[in-house]
């Protein structure tokens, strides 16, 4: 999500108004988001949109999912633009509903460390990464399995106010869980060199954490990383924040695959790939190689109805424990607490 100059002129609202104009081709709809609009039919639910995903600007009455894979960890993570707003629009009805066992939530916007009793009882072990600058950013992973250490910085950054706020990583027995708010490259993509620097950083950060323990990265990563994850390729592509080759192909050196694109709307390979170096894979699309559905849908222009979105968030995992996600899902309809829909993991074994 870009920076808030102000919240209803943020986020891609020229590229959405434009694309508001372009009809969306029908697409394919997961089986999950079939199972939630089944279920959700008859409670205010108005159908699917263009792109296959539910089009409700709520939270639905009911809100169930189905209990989780035995053996498995359960992992969301959500940017809930704010926990004040999104606690009155239905953020605890999730939670309950989804029961994870590690949550990530991006865009907190908390100036200090929550006091919610029912929100401690559910989740003993909390970091929340605070901002310096007031009702701003802010990442935090609560979790009802105990970390073994825990860290809020980006090693090697020069500068902490731009860090401070948008990083927590939960040192496991077995695993690493890294959250991120990842920087925004702003308007007319005044702060891409910002978004660049964290992306030189965090790199040699998460491939750091990999040589000790696999990792799962998720959060708001704060990039569209190929032409399916977005509405319009074409029409944003090195004009709008999330969606330069700068911010791609980052994105796919990161995962270091020779069948990364480097989110070229042409298809065309950008990225050179580093046999010395590990794979990460990003897992929703790994599993939904076709389908084109987003997390984020701006509040302008009608873009939920008309399946106008951008996924900006996901899970991306080092490549020798991406046979252990077992599910990856983006929850479609949950809209309406947020701009965006959460996206959960199940994934075997301990973390």
């Amino acid at each position: 999500m870009p920076p808030k100059i102000k919240r209803e002129a943020s986020k891609r609202a020229a590229e959405d108004e434009d694309a508001g104009d372009k009809p969306v081709k029908k697409a394919k709809t997961s089986a999950t988001t079939q199972r939630e609009i089944r279920h959700e039919e008859g409670e205010g639910q108005t159908g699917l949109a263009p792109n296959g995903q539910p089009t409700n600007k709520v939270l639905p009455e009911r809100v169930e999912f189905a209990p989780k894979t035995p053996g498995t960890v359960r992992v969301a993570a959500w940017n809930i633009c704010g926990l004040a707003a999104s606690q009155k629009k239905g953020f605890k009805q999730y939670v309950e509903a989804e029961d994870p066992d590690v949550l990530v939530l991006t865009e907190t916007k908390v100036n200090d460390v929550p006091a919610d009793p029912a929100l401690k009882a559910r989740f003993p072990h909390q970091c929340w990464s605070i901002s310096s600058k007031k009702t701003y950013s802010g990442t935090a992973i609560l979790s009802k399995i105990k970390p073994v250490s825990v860290s809020t910085e980006l090693p090697g950054h020069p500068d902490s106010t731009i860090t401070k706020g948008r990083i927590v990583t939960l040192e496991f027995e077995n695993t690493y869980v890294v959250g991120t708010y990842v920087v925004n490259a702003g308007a007319d993509l005044k702060t891409l060199e910002q978004k660049n620097e964290w992306n030189r950083h965090f790199e040699t950060y998460i491939r750091e954490l990999d040589k000790k323990k696999p990792v799962i990265w998720t959060g708001d990563l704060n990039v569209a990383p190929t032409e399916k994850d977005l509405a319009n390729a074409k029409r944003n592509w090195n004009k709008s924040a999330g969606y330069t080759e700068a911010e791609t192909t980052a994105f796919a050196r990161i995962l270091n695959d020779p069948d990364a694109r480097g989110g070229s709307p042409s298809g065309t390979p950008t990225v050179d790939v580093d046999p010395a170096q590990p794979r990460f894979v990003d897992v929703w699309r790994a599993k939904h190689p076709d389908l084109r559905h987003y997390t984020y849908f701006g509040y302008r222009f009608n873009c939920r109805a008309k399946g106008i979105g951008w996924r900006l968030d996901t899970f991306v995992l080092s490549e020798r424990i991406v046979e252990k996600a077992k599910v990856c899902e983006i929850r479609s309809a949950i809209y309406g607490a947020s701009d965006h829909c959460p996206v959960v993991m199940e994934i075997d074994g301990e973390l």
